[in-house]
């Protein structure tokens, strides 16, 4: 799957996210990389930033956060196009679901792990 097409299913999860909840997301933005750090080459998605959960009066001025998901491990751990278009959308919803302050064990619960 070329970058683009990969490109394109983050799209789709990202439109996939109820109105109700992407009108509440604020300062972050989305980015898709092929590889993750060398120290954790499998890492399908990351966030990095503040959640909404912790923000205060002090958060102003700040970069946005980031919500990176990694195209390559998806691919490796994936069989075929249906199963990376599902874990592709179960990775945007984890990371974004880090952006409202639910953390790993939560997400795991609920079948986002």
């Amino acid at each position: 799957m070329t970058r683009e097409e990969f490109e394109e299913l983050v799209a789709e999860a990202l439109d996939r996210i109820p109105p109700e909840l992407t009108r509440l997301m604020d300062n972050v933005a989305v980015f898709v990389e092929d590889e993750p750090p060398a120290d954790d080459p499998e890492l399908l998605g990351l966030y990095e930033g503040t959640p909404l959960t912790d923000r205060g009066e002090w958060y102003a001025g700040v970069l946005p956060d980031r919500i990176t998901i990694y195209r390559n491990p998806t691919l490796r751990m994936c069989e075929d196009r249906e199963s990376v278009v599902a874990e592709t959308e179960v990775t945007v919803v984890h990371e974004i679901a880090h952006h409202f302050g639910i953390d790993d064990d939560r997400l795991h619960a609920l079948g986002y792990g």
